[in-house]
């Protein structure tokens, strides 16, 4: 992403962080939800990408600290599944990962001789073309845990679709927030060397940094956001989901659909609902899925709001332009369904292509198949970690919803790449 979100020096403005009230961790969200800056919008990769040239765009630092010391090298005979892939089918991914790499020496060379092939096969090399580029400039690294082990949980997510309007009305009464104008982002190792890599969000009373409001604060009526609503849709528990997903599309009465994309959180952690009310006697494990908690929460309204309020995180939103192939990920480009998977920037970096072998959701039926390492999430963590993005949708959202599979990666690094 182009943009970071603001941060606060503490010492430079006066500002008092009080350590017991504030947390000192950096928030967990699910999904893509938690992410440090907010995205730029990237043109078309047939407009962006060309042999030798520079791309549009500032490919994101999503995070400080990288241990890319996991990565093992491997063989490309290692892939399990690689030969019969299509990898054609992830090449459109793989130009938009180059619209935010190129201008990076590691990747500059592999996105240059990547432009020059979509130019001479006009967009659309082969398999085997596809192939032979990546055997040529890439070497393999196989993704390992800290304790050694080369297996790992494969989620999914996707972008939901809800109903909604510009106005407030009784069919359409809940509202999307855009970000508050006095949420704060404070670094916090400019005033804690102990703190590296630790940030907060808070609000400021006086010249003391507090916690910002938690959820049930901000839909108390009248609401401390009240005038920063930009949309409205029909359905509270809808849009509790898309702030676990962190964007979606809206659809309009006139039939026209917007994306909606995270804007940034209030800084309290992430509590699991599903986790709840299976602790609660409401559920049992195997019914506390996204449908699951959904069929729940549509029995049981007089229960919702309290059940909702238990989960203090909060998330903002924005309008994205039109005619966007997806939503924008942590990268900064539209992810691609089936294409782009949420990984741990701390371990793989964003952007590469990765090679997945899972399983299908909920199914022994193999999955295997070349994808772009995008998106991040505050629930990614680890070195054998991805979350699938399914697309949009109800089908996307149930195979989303579904899925939570053992699995492997192998990440694809440019030859001039170095592993620190």
């Amino acid at each position: 992403m182009v943009v970071a979100a603001s941060s606060v020096g503490c010492a430079n403005k006066n500002i008092k962080v009080d350590k017991p009230k504030a947390p000192v961790v950096v928030p967990s969200a699910p999904c893509n939800c938690d992410k440090n800056v907010e995205a730029p919008v990237q043109i078309p990769i047939a407009d962006a990408i060309e042999a030798g040239k520079p791309q549009v765009g500032k490919p994101e630092s999503i995070t400080k600290v990288q241990d890319y010391s996991l990565l093992k090298p491997a063989k490309w005979e290692e892939l399990d599944g690689f030969e019969q892939d299509n990898a054609s089918v992830a090449w459109p991914a793989w130009m938009q990962s180059c619209v935010a790499l190129a201008n990076k020496p590691m990747w500059q060379n592999a996105c240059n001789a990547a432009g020059l092939l979509n130019k001479q096969s006009y967009g659309s090399p082969s398999d085997e073309a596809v192939k032979s580029y990546f055997k040529q400039y890439f070497t393999v690294y196989k993704a390992t845990n800290l304790d050694g082990t080369d297996s790992g949980m494969i989620t999914g997510y996707y972008e939901p679709l809800l109903k909604g309007s510009r106005t407030k009305s009784a069919q359409y009464p809940y509202p999307l927030y855009q970000k508050p104008d006095d949420l704060i982002t404070v670094e916090l190792d400019s005033v804690y060397p102990d703190l590296k890599f630790k940030r907060v969000r808070g609000r400021l009373v006086g010249n003391k940094l507090v916690p910002y409001y938690n959820r049930a604060e901000i839909e108390t009526l009248p609401s401390p956001l009240k005038g920063r609503e930009f949309m409205y849709v029909d359905d509270i528990i809808d849009v509790f989901f898309l702030q676990i997903q962190g964007s979606g599309l809206v659809q309009l009465d006139n039939g026209k659909q917007v994306h909606i994309g995270y804007a940034d959180q209030n800084g309290h952690t992430y509590n699991s609902i599903g986790r709840l009310l299976v602790d609660r006697g409401e559920l049992t494990l195997d019914k506390a899925s996204m449908q699951g908690i959904k069929n729940w929460a549509r029995n049981n309204l007089e229960k919702l709001r309290e059940l909702l309020n238990q989960n203090p995180s909060y998330v903002f939103f924005r309008e994205l332009p039109a005619n966007l192939p997806g939503p924008l990920g942590a990268l900064g480009v539209p992810i691609l369904a089936e294409k782009s998977v949420a990984v741990d920037p701390k371990y793989i970096p964003l952007g590469a292509p990765i090679f997945l072998s899972t399983t299908e959701p909920n199914s022994p039926k193999p999955l295997k198949r070349l994808m772009m390492a995008q998106d991040t999430g505050g629930a990614i963590k680890g070195g054998v970690r991805a979350d699938f993005f399914w697309g949009a949708g109800n089908e996307a959202g149930a195979r989303a919803g579904a899925m939570k599979q053992a699995g492997k990666i192998w990440v694809l690094l440019p030859k001039e790449f170095m592993i620190k």
